[in-house]
């Protein structure tokens, strides 16, 4: 049997790549051990951290009102009605333990797909698919659209209208097209002429990004956007004196003129004015493109919760692998997010 000396020399003996692969796991196996004993502790603390308030009527007088299959039970005094710690939560009403989502936020941080991740957790695929959007809507309200301030970059990105999804088996939606099988080269493609350039097929996401790392991502509309549409996003979401660096878009200008905000905007043809450029929420666009097209494409009614994991990876992108699927299970914990299975069947687009 090995010993411990033994097992150091052969580490020693390993390459710094070798080194590194043994070191993250080692991370990954104490971290995970440990975490799954805290885990419902620290959710706790995450949603109660003013002290406990009622989830359905947010009233602050609550008291014990006995245990449930060794689970806490809680009754507010105003509504009088029952609640636990993951009452309204992703994990509410489930009859898996913490530690099984422990491992199913894990594979998400992974990147693994709805089946890697259902083969992985022992769940079925529907039931990882339902996991999955019930964790990113509840991600979504944690975070908020965010705000951003001084030298602010802003452009927009299109993304292909997709109705992606089994519509053969929903009773609740319906194509409002013929449907064109995998895209561009379907065998149903034909059939239907496409718009050139920008049209009502695409639909815009705009992204803004400051100087300190802040981001806003937000589905605004189908087709081109208007100034309208920047007036919603940026909405109390943008700091007094910020300046906006922006493409050659005439929105923007007409956007700048009506709300007072400082504009400059690069030239075609040019990369920047002085201090002035858009290149890193360019790069920021590239980075998101490239995410999205891991999933094979993402239905645009799912499109908003994808935008928001995106920006959940970027702001935690430099945090330890084996801590992130901890921090992922707590923050999508953090907020009270009433979701059902069957709100699932008629949802539409979110847009900003």
């Amino acid at each position: 049997m090995p010993t411990i000396e033994s097992i150091k020399k052969d580490i020693h003996s390993l390459g710094y790549a070798q080194k590194e692969e043994i070191l993250s796991y080692l991370e990954e196996v104490i971290t995970f051990g440990a975490v799954s004993k805290e885990i419902t502790n620290n959710i706790k603390e995450s949603r109660f951290s003013k002290g406990k308030v009622c989830p359905h009527c947010a009233h602050e007088e609550v008291s014990r009102y006995g245990k449930y299959k060794n689970k806490q039970r809680y009754i507010c005094k105003s509504c009088r009605k029952t609640f636990t710690d993951f009452t309204l939560s992703p994990k509410h009403n489930s009859r898996y333990d913490v530690d099984i989502w422990l491992h199913f936020a894990k594979c998400m941080i992974n990147g693994y797909s709805i089946r890697q991740t259902a083969d992985e957790v022992g769940i079925n695929p529907t039931t990882a698919f339902f996991w999955r959007h019930k964790i990113l809507d509840a991600l979504r309200a944690f975070i908020g659209a965010g705000s951003v301030g001084g030298v602010v970059e802003v452009d927009e990105l299109f993304f292909r209208e997709s109705f992606k999804g089994n519509h053969k088996k929903s009773k609740a939606s319906k194509m409002p097209r013929t449907s064109r099988n995998r895209g561009l080269k379907g065998k149903n493609s034909s059939k239907v002429k496409r718009k050139r350039g920008i049209s009502s097929e695409l639909v815009c996401v705009v992204c803004a990004k400051d100087r300190v790392g802040n981001i806003i991502t937000e589905l605004t509309c189908k087709g081109r956007m208007s100034y309208t549409h920047l007036e919603k996003l940026f909405n109390d979401r943008i700091e007094e004196d910020s300046i906006m660096c922006t493409d050659s878009l005439s929105s923007y200008k007409t956007y700048a003129n009506k709300n007072g905000v400082s504009l400059v905007q690069i030239k075609n043809g040019k990369f920047k004015e002085g201090i002035y450029h858009i290149q890193n929420i360019n790069a920021l666009h590239s980075n998101l493109r490239s995410w999205i097209q891991k999933s094979k494409g993402v239905s645009t009614k799912y499109l908003a919760n994808y935008l928001y994991w995106f920006k959940w990876l970027e702001f935690f992108k430099s945090e330890k692998r084996a801590l992130k699927g901890k921090q992922l299970l707590i923050h999508a914990h953090s907020s009270n997010c009433n979701i059902r299975i069957k709100d699932f069947q008629g949802r539409g687009p979110v847009y900003i």
